[in-house]
């Protein structure tokens, strides 16, 4: 019983660990794993304990996510076109005149328009 829901666990672990990432947390986890695994095999040979393995390990893990997160390239910028341009509608057509009269001034004016 423990067994199953210790790999129940990692399974549901893993689920969610290898879910969306940026390229940054992919190049920090990769340099964890490369940073990791060197420094704990440099420190195991360097001291010849355990203990040296597992500080390598630590300190080879956090230099690896440290220099992979900073060794991802930034992303192309993003380049917009012109707007397009504004939409212009004509003016309306003048109304036709019905009737024609005179002003004070003898100026010709419309008194009454069609339609209206």
């Amino acid at each position: 019983m423990r067994i199953k829901i210790l790999a129940a666990g990692a399974m549901a672990s893993a689920l969610l660990l290898s879910g969306c990432y940026t390229p940054q947390q992919q190049n920090a986890a990769n340099g964890a794993v490369l940073g990791g695994a060197t420094g704990a095999l440099i420190g195991g040979l360097a001291s010849g304990r355990p203990g040296g393995a597992l500080v390598g390990g630590a300190l080879g893990a956090a230099t690896g996510a440290i220099v992979g997160s900073a060794a991802t390239p930034r992303p192309a910028p993003v380049v917009y076109g012109a707007p397009p341009p504004p939409v212009v509608y004509a003016p309306p057509p003048p109304p036709a005149c019905a009737r024609f009269g005179y002003d004070a001034y003898g100026n010709q004016i419309c008194l009454r328009y069609y339609g209206y």
